[in-house]
């Protein structure tokens, strides 16, 4: 059932990862890839989350190959600021996980319980993970050979540069490169797609047709008529402004930071060429300049400082494999870039893509989109509650964000469970969404907000409380924090290795 052959339209990361996992996967496979040196890509400082490491180590790349080709730095998670006026919880740490959260974890989910049921404990994530103190140290999360506990890490790096770097290593392992503008899909009688016609005259063909030609989504919803789902009515941001910087004193930070501002949130995104910076905002609530003034007020540059405005398209295709077309990347969907998942989904399309038809062939075809439509529903949810989860209420857009009522049943058990008291993690296992954000998410979202009763209201611990000594985890995870390298240090290594 595996294609004879594979025509993908459109480059830039998405395109180009399709194309190396298509070739790893299938070698017998001919593979040809259509990108238009006319029509540019949305490139920014962009980060990952884990499985982009899971992704170079199945194409056999090295992080002494890829990074410094593409300015990367390492990534422990992701630093929310200013998303909580409550006291104590004006910022928090997202952390990725390590095999050391087994021993911290527990108490973790142990003591928001018991705070959530008024009992006077601590219970703010940034205590109880090791990625979130080697972040506060500018530590990288690679462990050394002397403490050999699993550290999940992603990356930070130039989007752009990592799409070309994917280029030389797919076009070296054979696959085809066009550079050609197609301007028109041509269907057979059948309703499947038949050749792409570039504007030059020319025809190519395939079994299998892959769009990742952005938002223009030229073949799943130009040739296909696929409908777009849109999820505007709880994701208002729509827009964005960008900016470069120089890197931060100290060199770069190994965490992406996420600051709350009027109508939206600014990333801070650390290469080690430069800082990626960003404002993700709405336009029903913020004009352009408006947005573009703010960003540079936010990072203290002068209001004539270049910037890039993009728009955005938040939501994701019905299906995703229709006849003979997967669509992937921005032409699939896109959720906007606050949890940075835009490539796990492009690897989790691709690989599922890949298992289905080995397993099933277009039989699965149906069991396929329904998986992939829920793992988009599943991270959608975990993003709209950073929004109606928030305790910040000093604009209309984060007053309105709070009031969101068009929340899914999913987001809505999570939530109930919280607040009254429940086994929040029984209420993830039970619902089966721990494969898009395990309870550590949930958990450190909702606490490191300060989602609370009333301080106070909080009585202290009764002896049916179980009492953590707070002294010593800190001491533990300080000392599995010292056996980690600077992230410097770190850089160092791939970059001469």
């Amino acid at each position: 059932m595996r294609p004879g052959s594979i025509t993908i339209l459109g480059g830039g990361t998405a395109g180009w990862m399709a194309a190396c996992l298509f070739q790893q996967h299938w070698p017998e496979t001919a593979i040809t890839l259509i990108e238009s040196s006319e029509i540019g890509i949305i490139g920014v400082g962009e980060g990952s989350t884990p499985q982009l490491k899971h992704f170079f180590d199945t194409i056999g790349i090295t992080e002494a190959e890829w990074m410094p080709r593409c300015n990367a730095t390492y990534k422990a998670g992701i630093e929310f600021v200013g998303w909580s006026e409550r006291t104590g919880h004006d910022r928090y740490f997202h952390p990725f996980p390590t095999a050391i959260d087994r021993h911290t974890a527990p108490q973790f989910f142990y003591n928001t319980r018991a705070r959530r049921t008024g009992r006077d404990v601590p219970a703010h994530p940034d205590r109880f993970f090791l990625t979130t103190a080697l972040a506060a140290r500018r530590k990288a999360p690679i462990a050394p050979p002397n403490f050999p506990f699993l550290t999940g890490y992603g990356y930070h790096f130039d989007a752009v540069l990592v799409g070309e770097y994917l280029r030389e290593v797919a076009t070296g392992r054979g696959v085809v490169h066009v550079d050609a503008k197609i301007v028109e899909v041509a269907m057979l009688p059948v309703g499947n797609i038949g050749e792409l016609l570039a504007e030059d005259g020319r025809r190519i063909g395939g079994e299998l047709f892959v769009d990742a030609s952005g938002f223009r989504a030229l073949i799943i919803e130009g040739a296909l008529a696929e409908p777009h789902v849109s999820f505007s009515e709880n994701l208002f941001n729509d827009r964005a402004v960008v900016t470069p910087t120089p890197v931060a004193e100290g060199g770069p930070t190994v965490a992406t930071k996420a600051t709350a501002l009027s109508a939206g949130w600014a990333w801070d995104i650390p290469l080690t060429n430069r800082t990626g910076n960003g404002y993700v905002y709405a336009s029903r609530y913020l004009e352009p300049e408006a947005a573009a003034a703010e960003l540079l007020d936010h990072l203290g540059l002068p209001r004539d400082t270049a910037v890039r405005h993009l728009q955005m398209k938040v939501g994701r295709i019905e299906r995703s494999w229709v006849r003979n077309c997967l669509a992937i990347g921005l032409a699939q969907g896109f959720i906007e870039p606050l949890e940075a998942t835009a490539l796990h989904i492009v690897l989790a399309t691709v690989e599922g893509f890949i298992e289905t038809v080995d397993g099933e062939g277009a039989a699965g075809r149906g069991g396929f989109n329904a998986r992939t439509a829920r793992r988009y529903e599943g991270i959608r949810d975990y993003v709209v509650a950073h929004y109606r989860l928030q305790l910040r209420r000093d604009t209309d857009y984060w007053r309105d964000a709070a009031d969101l009522d068009c929340l899914s049943d999913s987001l809505k058990g999570v939530m109930t469970a919280w607040f009254t008291g429940a086994d929040l993690e029984e209420e993830i296992a039970r619902q089966d969404i721990a494969a898009y954000y395990p309870a550590l998410s949930w958990h450190c979202l909702l606490a490191g907000y300060g989602n609370f009763p009333d301080p106070a209201k909080l009585v202290p611990p009764d002896a049916d409380v179980e009492h953590y000594d707070m002294a010593a985890i800190d001491a533990f995870i300080a000392g599995c924090a010292s056996n980690y390298p600077s992230h410097s240090e770190a850089l160092a290594r791939v970059a001469t290795a």
